[in-house]
């Protein structure tokens, strides 16, 4: 329970899982619940990274898996997923199964895309975009069995939580709340928001 403020220039740098290049690991955690009583062979029952995509190619296969993809830099992609072509315009979540055969085609060239996975059965992942504005407050509540992230398109995003001081976000920090409470968005520009729940 609580809140964290996680910094762009903190969140490790790991190889994606087919070698084709690197990814930001933002935050994961493990469901601590009764329908959720084994431990992921993996280690994790969500997570959330930042993807940099240079070059066209085949998704990583994660089995079991649930995605939502948002594009938040570059001109756009187009993912083929078994079989069916979808393109992935900016800022627009796009969800899709771990187990479908995935090829990106990069239409304008290198993109960067948020990433939330979860295991299929234990959670469920909603992300949507918020846009913020000088002249209103944006509030974004919480319920005790969810984990909500908060992550900045645009810099200059201030976050006022329930337990700890404001915090100015730059582009791509992220705060993360678990637990009931109510969180104050102001500035100007636009937040990821990013639910992750507990399948009951």
């Amino acid at each position: 329970m609580g809140t964290d403020v996680l910094r762009w220039s903190e969140y490790p740098c790991v190889p994606w899982k087919n070698g084709g290049g690197v990814t930001r690991e933002v935050a994961s955690g493990v469901i601590r619940a009764p329908s959720a009583s084994v431990e992921p062979v993996d280690g994790f029952d969500w997570r959330v990274s930042v993807a940099d995509v240079d070059a066209q190619g085949p998704f990583s296969s994660f089995p079991g898996i649930d995605r939502v993809i948002t594009l938040v830099e570059g001109e756009g992609m187009v993912l083929t997923v078994d079989g069916t072509r979808q393109p992935v315009a900016p800022l627009a979540p796009f969800s899709f199964s771990g187990d479908a055969a995935t090829d990106c085609k990069l239409t304008a060239g290198a993109v960067r895309d948020v990433n939330a996975m979860t295991r299929r059965g234990r959670a469920t992942a909603h992300v949507q975009i918020l846009r913020v504005t000088a002249a209103r407050t944006v509030t974004v509540a919480c319920t005790a069995s969810e984990v909500l992230l908060i992550m900045a398109m645009t810099g200059g995003i201030t976050v006022t939580t329930p337990c700890e001081p404001d915090a100015t976000l730059g582009r791509f920090d992220c705060v993360r709340h678990e637990g009931p409470g109510t969180l104050a968005l102001r500035g100007d520009g636009a937040v990821a928001e990013i639910r992750i729940t507990p399948t009951r």
